[in-house]
Protein backbone atom coordinates (compact mmCIF):
# COMPACT_ATOMS: atom_id res chain seq x y z
CA UNK A 1 0.00 0.00 0.00
CA UNK A 2 1.07 3.57 -0.92
CA UNK A 3 2.48 6.10 2.09
CA UNK A 4 0.01 8.73 1.56
CA UNK A 5 -1.44 11.13 4.02
CA UNK A 6 -5.13 10.05 2.98
CA UNK A 7 -4.14 6.47 3.59
CA UNK A 8 -2.63 7.08 6.95
CA UNK A 9 -5.89 9.05 7.85
CA UNK A 10 -8.57 6.95 6.49
CA UNK A 11 -6.66 3.91 8.96
CA UNK A 12 -7.33 5.97 11.60
CA UNK A 13 -10.16 7.21 11.51
CA UNK A 14 -11.61 3.43 10.86
CA UNK A 15 -9.95 2.38 13.61
CA UNK A 16 -10.93 5.36 15.52
CA UNK A 17 -13.65 4.71 18.57
CA UNK A 18 -16.64 6.52 16.62
CA UNK A 19 -15.71 6.23 12.90
CA UNK A 20 -16.51 9.10 10.89
CA UNK A 21 -18.75 8.54 8.05
CA UNK A 22 -18.16 11.97 5.99
CA UNK A 23 -14.36 11.61 6.53
CA UNK A 24 -14.02 8.12 5.38
CA UNK A 25 -16.11 8.51 2.36
CA UNK A 26 -14.01 11.81 1.85
CA UNK A 27 -10.91 10.36 2.22
CA UNK A 28 -11.46 7.56 -0.68
CA UNK A 29 -12.63 10.59 -2.93
CA UNK A 30 -8.79 11.67 -2.26
CA UNK A 31 -7.69 8.13 -3.73
CA UNK A 32 -9.66 8.53 -6.44
CA UNK A 33 -9.25 12.14 -7.70
CA UNK A 34 -5.42 13.41 -7.34
CA UNK A 35 -6.97 17.20 -7.44
CA UNK A 36 -8.82 16.06 -4.51
CA UNK A 37 -6.33 14.96 -2.69
CA UNK A 38 -3.95 18.27 -3.71
CA UNK A 39 -6.21 20.04 -1.42
CA UNK A 40 -4.92 18.13 1.40
CA UNK A 41 -7.06 18.64 4.81
CA UNK A 42 -8.20 22.17 3.22
CA UNK A 43 -10.19 19.91 0.58
CA UNK A 44 -11.68 17.60 3.43
CA UNK A 45 -12.56 20.73 5.34
CA UNK A 46 -14.92 22.32 2.19
CA UNK A 47 -16.88 19.26 1.53
CA UNK A 48 -17.24 19.27 5.45
CA UNK A 49 -18.47 22.97 5.36
CA UNK A 50 -21.19 22.25 2.40
CA UNK A 51 -22.76 19.46 4.74
CA UNK A 52 -22.47 21.88 7.50
CA UNK A 53 -24.55 24.57 5.31
CA UNK A 54 -27.18 22.11 3.81
CA UNK A 55 -27.91 21.44 7.59
CA UNK A 56 -28.28 24.83 8.30
CA UNK A 57 -30.84 24.92 5.98
CA UNK A 58 -32.93 22.34 8.33
CA UNK A 59 -35.96 23.40 9.35
CA UNK A 60 -35.39 23.62 13.11
CA UNK A 61 -36.70 20.14 14.56
CA UNK A 62 -39.66 20.08 12.29
CA UNK A 63 -41.64 17.36 14.43
CA UNK A 64 -41.87 13.71 14.64
CA UNK A 65 -39.73 10.89 11.98
CA UNK A 66 -42.11 11.76 8.96
CA UNK A 67 -41.80 15.44 9.18
CA UNK A 68 -37.77 14.56 9.10
CA UNK A 69 -38.25 13.07 6.13
CA UNK A 70 -40.52 15.57 4.36
CA UNK A 71 -38.52 18.22 5.78
CA UNK A 72 -35.11 16.73 3.81
CA UNK A 73 -36.41 15.55 1.10
CA UNK A 74 -37.99 19.08 0.12
CA UNK A 75 -34.33 20.88 0.79
CA UNK A 76 -32.22 18.30 -0.58
CA UNK A 77 -34.64 16.34 -3.52
CA UNK A 78 -36.32 19.51 -4.25
CA UNK A 79 -34.57 22.81 -3.23
CA UNK A 80 -30.96 21.13 -4.23
CA UNK A 81 -31.74 18.29 -6.62
CA UNK A 82 -30.18 15.85 -5.07
CA UNK A 83 -31.43 12.43 -6.79
CA UNK A 84 -29.85 9.25 -9.29
CA UNK A 85 -30.21 8.25 -12.67
CA UNK A 86 -29.55 5.16 -13.97
CA UNK A 87 -26.83 6.42 -16.28
CA UNK A 88 -25.14 7.46 -12.62
CA UNK A 89 -23.99 3.51 -12.03
CA UNK A 90 -21.30 4.35 -14.90
CA UNK A 91 -19.88 6.89 -13.48
CA UNK A 92 -16.49 6.26 -10.87
CA UNK A 93 -17.77 10.22 -9.53
CA UNK A 94 -20.83 8.74 -8.50
CA UNK A 95 -19.22 6.69 -5.44
CA UNK A 96 -17.30 9.71 -4.31
CA UNK A 97 -18.31 11.95 -1.99
CA UNK A 98 -17.33 15.22 -2.93
CA UNK A 99 -17.94 15.07 -6.55
CA UNK A 100 -21.47 13.75 -5.55
CA UNK A 101 -22.07 16.98 -3.02
CA UNK A 102 -21.06 18.96 -6.21
CA UNK A 103 -23.02 17.13 -8.78
CA UNK A 104 -25.88 16.40 -7.10
CA UNK A 105 -26.51 12.65 -8.56
CA UNK A 106 -24.31 9.62 -7.64
CA UNK A 107 -25.35 5.73 -6.18
CA UNK A 108 -27.99 5.39 -3.55
CA UNK A 109 -25.76 4.91 -1.03
CA UNK A 110 -23.62 8.28 -1.81
CA UNK A 111 -26.54 10.43 -1.63
CA UNK A 112 -28.16 8.34 1.26
CA UNK A 113 -24.74 9.35 3.22
CA UNK A 114 -25.27 13.37 2.18
CA UNK A 115 -28.54 12.65 3.66
CA UNK A 116 -27.70 10.89 6.66
CA UNK A 117 -24.67 13.72 6.82
CA UNK A 118 -27.03 16.80 6.74
CA UNK A 119 -29.56 14.84 9.07
CA UNK A 120 -27.17 14.25 11.62
CA UNK A 121 -26.16 17.45 11.77
CA UNK A 122 -29.28 18.91 11.70
CA UNK A 123 -30.23 16.95 15.13
CA UNK A 124 -32.39 14.20 13.02
CA UNK A 125 -32.87 10.01 14.58
CA UNK A 126 -31.16 9.05 11.22
CA UNK A 127 -29.75 5.86 9.86
CA UNK A 128 -28.72 4.26 7.20
CA UNK A 129 -30.39 1.08 5.87
CA UNK A 130 -28.44 -1.16 3.67
CA UNK A 131 -31.47 -2.83 1.73
CA UNK A 132 -29.73 -5.54 -0.79
CA UNK A 133 -29.15 -3.82 -3.75
CA UNK A 134 -30.45 -0.17 -2.85
CA UNK A 135 -29.05 2.14 0.29
CA UNK A 136 -32.11 4.37 1.55
CA UNK A 137 -32.21 6.56 4.83
CA UNK A 138 -34.24 5.42 7.75
CA UNK A 139 -35.90 8.09 10.35
CA UNK A 140 -37.23 7.06 13.84
CA UNK A 141 -36.73 4.23 15.98
CA UNK A 142 -37.98 1.05 14.64
CA UNK A 143 -41.14 0.79 15.99
CA UNK A 144 -42.22 4.07 13.59
CA UNK A 145 -39.28 3.97 11.31
CA UNK A 146 -40.00 6.05 8.03
CA UNK A 147 -37.68 5.15 5.21
CA UNK A 148 -36.94 6.89 2.39
CA UNK A 149 -35.10 6.69 -0.69
CA UNK A 150 -32.46 9.79 -1.70
CA UNK A 151 -31.75 8.10 -5.07
CA UNK A 152 -35.64 9.01 -6.33
CA UNK A 153 -35.12 12.45 -4.65
CA UNK A 154 -36.65 11.14 -1.07
CA UNK A 155 -39.26 9.52 -1.97
CA UNK A 156 -40.96 7.93 1.61
CA UNK A 157 -41.06 4.34 1.36
CA UNK A 158 -44.18 2.05 2.28
CA UNK A 159 -42.91 -1.63 3.79
CA UNK A 160 -44.61 -3.00 -0.21
CA UNK A 161 -41.99 0.11 -1.98
CA UNK A 162 -39.11 -1.79 0.67
CA UNK A 163 -40.33 -5.22 -0.06
CA UNK A 164 -40.22 -4.89 -4.15
CA UNK A 165 -36.93 -2.95 -3.89
CA UNK A 166 -35.47 -6.02 -2.08
CA UNK A 167 -37.14 -8.34 -4.59
CA UNK A 168 -35.87 -7.08 -7.34
CA UNK A 169 -32.27 -6.46 -6.02
CA UNK A 170 -32.07 -10.07 -4.89
CA UNK A 171 -35.28 -12.56 -5.73
CA UNK A 172 -35.95 -12.72 -1.71
CA UNK A 173 -38.70 -11.12 0.38
CA UNK A 174 -37.82 -8.52 2.58
CA UNK A 175 -36.01 -9.61 5.83
CA UNK A 176 -36.73 -7.35 8.72
CA UNK A 177 -32.72 -7.65 9.62
CA UNK A 178 -32.03 -5.75 7.08
CA UNK A 179 -33.94 -2.86 8.43
CA UNK A 180 -31.48 -2.20 11.10
CA UNK A 181 -29.40 1.04 11.27
CA UNK A 182 -26.02 0.28 9.17
CA UNK A 183 -22.33 1.66 11.03
CA UNK A 184 -20.20 3.68 9.34
CA UNK A 185 -17.78 0.86 8.84
CA UNK A 186 -20.59 -1.15 6.86
CA UNK A 187 -21.44 1.45 4.79
CA UNK A 188 -17.84 2.58 3.75
CA UNK A 189 -17.17 -1.50 2.80
CA UNK A 190 -20.50 -1.34 0.01
CA UNK A 191 -19.30 2.04 -0.75
CA UNK A 192 -15.51 0.41 -1.52
CA UNK A 193 -17.49 -3.15 -2.87
CA UNK A 194 -19.08 -0.46 -5.62
CA UNK A 195 -16.48 0.68 -6.40
CA UNK A 196 -14.74 -2.58 -7.19
CA UNK A 197 -17.60 -3.91 -8.83
CA UNK A 198 -17.22 -0.87 -10.95
CA UNK A 199 -13.58 -1.13 -11.84
CA UNK A 200 -13.91 -5.39 -12.82
CA UNK A 201 -16.14 -4.46 -15.29
CA UNK A 202 -13.34 -2.29 -17.02
CA UNK A 203 -10.34 -4.60 -16.94
CA UNK A 204 -8.16 -1.19 -17.67
CA UNK A 205 -9.14 0.14 -14.55
CA UNK A 206 -7.27 -2.35 -12.24
CA UNK A 207 -5.74 0.62 -10.64
CA UNK A 208 -9.37 1.45 -9.12
CA UNK A 209 -9.82 -2.33 -8.19
CA UNK A 210 -5.90 -2.45 -6.49
CA UNK A 211 -6.91 0.58 -4.31
CA UNK A 212 -9.81 -0.25 -3.66
CA UNK A 213 -9.04 -3.69 -2.05
CA UNK A 214 -6.31 -1.83 -0.60
CA UNK A 215 -8.11 0.64 1.87
CA UNK A 216 -10.69 -2.40 2.64
CA UNK A 217 -8.08 -4.55 3.79
CA UNK A 218 -7.04 -0.96 6.13
CA UNK A 219 -10.47 -1.17 8.17
CA UNK A 220 -10.39 -3.39 10.95
CA UNK A 221 -11.85 -6.59 10.24
CA UNK A 222 -12.06 -7.63 6.96
CA UNK A 223 -12.08 -11.16 4.89
CA UNK A 224 -8.95 -12.99 4.43
CA UNK A 225 -9.68 -13.44 1.03
CA UNK A 226 -9.36 -10.06 -0.17
CA UNK A 227 -5.35 -10.60 0.33
CA UNK A 228 -5.65 -13.55 -2.45
CA UNK A 229 -8.16 -10.85 -4.23
CA UNK A 230 -4.79 -8.10 -3.95
CA UNK A 231 -2.63 -10.84 -5.51
CA UNK A 232 -4.42 -11.76 -8.01
CA UNK A 233 -4.73 -8.30 -8.88
CA UNK A 234 -1.18 -7.60 -9.33
CA UNK A 235 -0.49 -10.73 -11.48
CA UNK A 236 -3.08 -9.18 -13.74
CA UNK A 237 -0.98 -6.07 -13.94
CA UNK A 238 1.73 -7.58 -14.88
CA UNK A 239 3.34 -7.10 -11.45
CA UNK A 240 4.12 -11.51 -11.11
CA UNK A 241 6.99 -11.07 -8.67
CA UNK A 242 5.14 -9.30 -5.95
CA UNK A 243 1.48 -10.87 -6.80
CA UNK A 244 3.71 -14.50 -6.35
CA UNK A 245 5.11 -13.08 -3.22
CA UNK A 246 1.63 -12.15 -1.90
CA UNK A 247 -0.04 -15.62 -3.17
CA UNK A 248 2.74 -17.73 -1.26
CA UNK A 249 2.01 -15.86 1.86
CA UNK A 250 -1.49 -15.88 1.96
CA UNK A 251 -1.36 -19.91 0.69
CA UNK A 252 0.44 -20.32 4.43
CA UNK A 253 -2.22 -18.54 5.80
CA UNK A 254 -4.79 -21.12 4.34
CA UNK A 255 -2.72 -24.04 4.40
CA UNK A 256 -3.61 -24.15 8.53
CA UNK A 257 -7.38 -25.11 6.86
CA UNK A 258 -7.51 -26.26 3.67
CA UNK A 259 -3.91 -27.91 2.21
CA UNK A 260 -5.84 -28.07 -0.94
CA UNK A 261 -6.71 -24.80 -1.31
CA UNK A 262 -3.41 -24.06 -0.33
CA UNK A 263 -1.68 -25.80 -2.94
CA UNK A 264 -4.02 -24.45 -5.64
CA UNK A 265 -3.05 -20.77 -4.12
CA UNK A 266 0.93 -22.17 -4.53
CA UNK A 267 0.07 -23.39 -8.08
CA UNK A 268 -1.51 -19.80 -8.72
CA UNK A 269 2.40 -18.34 -7.18
CA UNK A 270 3.96 -20.63 -10.09
CA UNK A 271 2.40 -19.92 -12.68
CA UNK A 272 2.92 -15.98 -12.00
CA UNK A 273 6.69 -16.29 -11.19
CA UNK A 274 6.52 -18.51 -14.92
CA UNK A 275 5.59 -15.61 -16.64
CA UNK A 276 8.73 -13.26 -15.87
CA UNK A 277 10.74 -16.17 -18.10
Amino acid sequence: MRDTWWRRRFTAEARAERPDLAVLCLLVGAEADAAFAAGGEAALDASQAELDRLAGEVPYRPGDPAAWAHALAELLGGRYGFRGDPSDYQRLESSLLHMVLERRRGLPILLSVVWLEVARRAGAPVYGVALPGHFVVGFGAPGEQVLVDPFDGGRVLSEADAESLVLRASGAPLDPEVLRPADPLETVVRVLNNIRAWAEARPERSDVTLWAIDLALALPSHPARLRHERAQVLVRRGDFLRGAAELEAYAEVVAAVDTTAAEQVRGEARAARARLN
